[in-house]
């Protein structure tokens, strides 16, 4: 249960909104969401390589 939600309640939620917003529109909105949380990991991975890349320089400076 979330929040004291159960199954009954997160069905007519879900019916709610596939009634107001469509299944396209959703479905849209899940694409979008997949692609904003695959540019974001791969930030992250660049972020992670720049720094051992630093890394590695200072220690190779020092």
């Amino acid at each position: 249960m979330i929040g004291g939600l159960g199954w009954p309640e997160l069905l007519l939620i879900l019916a709610v909104v596939l009634l107001v917003f469509g299944v396209g529109r959703i479905s849209k909105v899940g694409s979008e969401l997949g692609k904003g949380i695959s540019a974001f990991r791969e930030g992250v991975k660049e972020g992670q390589e720049a720094e051992d890349e630093d890394s590695k320089e200072d220690v190779v400076e020092e």
